[in-house]
């Protein structure tokens, strides 16, 4: 009963998230989306894109949006790493000279970035472009 509840919602939801897809293609375009691109520099920005690469993989839907991770480093104090989707950034933490939890920062960043997508195709679907900037 839950199997078939579940098939029913979902043969109702897909049509809506395939019309609210950012950006209309022409016939001849093609378009590469969906991808998380690591600029990161050191040892715990390549764990963080690890860790976040691995969850934005289990993510349905992803298809119009770029994650870019970028990091800058500072030789005493650490490391800033950003992350955009298709431009916009939405994340940004610091990773000191000593261990930090990467693992539960990936996380944190992951759920931001569901939100994130979320709020896009929602004022895709009503219209209302307003709401996506950067004072995420």
């Amino acid at each position: 009963m839950k199997s078939l509840i579940q098939r029913l919602l979902f043969s109702f939801l897909c049509p809506f998230l395939f019309i609210s897809a950012p950006g209309a293609l022409a016939d001849d375009d093609i378009e590469i989306s969906g991808l998380v691109i690591d600029r990161t520099l050191t040892r715990f920005g390549k764990d963080f894109g690890f860790y976040y690469s691995s969850y934005w993989r289990e993510l349905p839907f992803t298809q119009g949006f770029n994650v870019t991770l970028y990091e800058t480093v500072f030789p005493q104090a650490g490391t800033v790493l950003n992350l955009e989707v298709n431009g916009t950034r939405i994340y940004t933490t610091h990773f000191g000279r000593r261990a930090n939890p990467i693992k539960e920062s990936a996380e944190q960043a992951i759920l931001l970035t569901i939100d994130y997508l979320a709020q896009v195709r929602a004022n895709a679907i009503t219209g209302d472009f307003s709401g996506t900037s950067d004072d995420l």
